[in-house]
């Protein structure tokens, strides 16, 4: 009968432990990825091999026996699960461990030190010190793997890494560019500038010698260009080196550009502008523009949807217009899309660096000697020369 009570009883103990530790398991293990779990159980074997240090430290150095031993031989362990449960709180909350996160790394630090301070041999103060670190790194991976699952970013971005050493050396590439890519813009780029400098010593007036050892370097990257680029037959590479050339040589008119403060319609209401008249106002044009130009009075402030469709507006107006291979001029542009004069003049600045605007410029200016002031963009079409949308006898 004894012994039957006994087996009654251990079946009730055993389904309550089965119980709880179901409990436990569905409520804090599953939810957990496995990571968690294992960096739990590591952490835990090692603040265990560091209590046992305590055990030895607080029996041998400090003398302490009985209960009192058994009371306060981890106390710095405990501080330290302490402090590292306030600082996942902390994280948790603040984003940030804050000052629990130090006293973990301090704790441990202490405890590892005092453990391996009753070692009996190198190799076993060495193991004391590395069993509370290795359960403090651990605590820190799974703080950081948290803290960038709450927030979506890491914890800091370093300056100095594998990546970008390998970059700044030119042993990798920053973009997803292949090899054969990479080879042929920096061709490209040779030509440009060997025509860049080119040009330059014949605007100087550079001496034969000079002139001829720029025109065969520029020849060489050239011949180069077209053996291992394919820039005779590849029209986007054709386009790329129209492109390089047009801003190399056109470097100087960043100074002259006003571009737009994209904040300006933005961050103000509209102020209502005072009437005026609605006869139209005879306005001088800047430095670019070398005629009168019979302008409406100044369009009122448009918010930003009405800016971006003028915007959107002038561009169509200005592609047509180069389909057509012709180069309008900002009064066009403002007259044919409502924008201002001063606007247009600033679209108009960017959009013609670009190869086919400035490739139009660029034959009007070797074929017949027109230079874009902004007034006369010359062009071709049908065979006939064309200014300013008038026939070359006007």
């Amino acid at each position: 009968m004894f012994a039957l009570i006994l087996l009654v009883l251990a079946f009730f103990v055993f389904r309550a432990a089965y119980r709880a530790g179901t409990r436990f398991f569905h409520r804090f293990v599953a939810p957990r990825p496995v990571e968690d779990i294992l960096t739990i159980v590591a952490a835990s074997i090692a603040t265990g091999v560091s209590a046992q240090g305590m055990w030895r430290f607080s029996g041998d150095v400090l003398g302490f026996d009985g209960p009192l031993r058994f009371l306060l031989f981890a106390f710095i362990e405990v501080a330290v699960i302490t402090s590292a449960v306030r600082a996942r709180r902390n994280m948790r909350e603040n984003y940030s461990a804050g000052i629990d996160g130090v006293a973990v790394w301090a704790l441990t630090c202490l405890t590892a030190v005092l453990s391996s301070m009753d070692a009996r041999s190198l190799a076993e103060a060495i193991f004391r010190l590395a069993a509370p670190l290795v359960a403090a790194w651990l605590w820190e991976r799974g703080m950081a793997i948290e803290r960038h699952r709450i927030t979506g970013r890491s914890r800091i971005n370093w300056r100095i890494t594998p990546e970008r050493a390998l970059v700044r050396i030119g042993l990798a590439e920053v973009s997803d560019r292949t090899a054969s890519e990479v080879d042929a813009h920096r061709r490209l780029t040779r030509v440009a500038l060997a025509a860049k400098r080119a040009r330059a010593l014949r605007e100087a007036g550079a001496s034969n010698r000079k002139m001829r050892a720029a025109l065969v370097k520029l020849d060489r990257a050239m011949d180069r260009a077209v053996e291992h680029s394919g820039l005779a037959v590849d029209s986007a590479r054709q386009e790329a080196l129209l492109s390089q050339i047009g801003a190399l040589y056109n470097t100087a008119a960043l100074i002259d550009l006003t571009p737009p403060v994209p904040w300006s319609h933005e961050t103000r209401e509209p102020v209502a502008r005072p009437a005026v008249s609605a006869a139209p106002v005879i306005l001088l044009a800047d430095d670019d523009d070398e005629e009168l130009q019979l302008l409406d009075a100044p369009s009122p402030v448009v918010d930003t949807a009405q800016r971006a469709a003028q915007m959107r507006a002038a561009r169509e107006y200005w592609d047509n217009q180069i389909e057509r291979k012709f180069v309008p001029r900002a009064t066009d542009i403002a007259h044919e899309t409502g924008i201002a004069v001063a606007t247009a003049r600033e679209y108009r600045a960017l959009w013609k660096l670009e190869p086919r605007a400035h490739a139009l410029l660029e034959a009007a200016y070797n074929e017949h000697g027109i230079i874009d002031t902004g007034t006369f963009p010359a062009i071709e079409t049908e065979h006939v020369l064309t200014v300013n949308g008038s026939s070359p006898n006007r």
